[in-house]
């Protein structure tokens, strides 16, 4: 090969390079374009959300369900770690200044939270005594 067409090709690559790099561009600002729309329209998220939340149910309902009663006090354990999580979240979400849903949304899930906590470590108290020897009467 010579210099000459050594050059010209890498000419004609830095053109197409060029013409690929316009047209990626003008396809993002289409889909910005197109996503700032979509975001005003319809009820697309809530719907999702919506949809994620009722799978969770129904899954979560199936797995616990199916729980051998030996393994009920390890699944509340964890229950109430998995709320400890969620209710650093919710404060989180409840902790800004300005007045809004995801403030509402926060601290109702601070209070359910919070109502899980309580109420799993007295259901794993109330087990685990269950488990406890009884004393027994002395004989005479």
């Amino acid at each position: 090969m010579n210099p000459e067409s050594i050059s010209q090709s890498a000419a004609d690559l830095a053109t197409t390079a060029r013409t690929l790099a316009d047209q990626a561009a003008a396809l993002a600002n289409q889909t910005t374009q197109l996503a700032a729309a979509g975001a005003h329209e319809g009820p697309g998220f809530f719907v999702f959300g919506l949809t994620v939340f009722m799978l969770a149910c129904f899954v979560g309902y199936y797995v616990v369900w199916r729980v051998t009663p030996a393994l009920h006090s390890p699944l509340m354990a964890v229950t109430n770690a998995v709320s400890s999580v969620i209710i650093v979240g919710a404060m989180i979400a409840a902790s800004p200044e300005t007045f809004n849903f995801s403030t509402v949304m926060g601290f109702l899930a601070v209070i359910l939270a919070s109502v899980n906590i309580f109420g799993g470590f007295i259901v794993t108290q109330r087990m685990l005594a269950m488990f406890k020897k009884k004393p027994q009467p002395a004989k005479s």
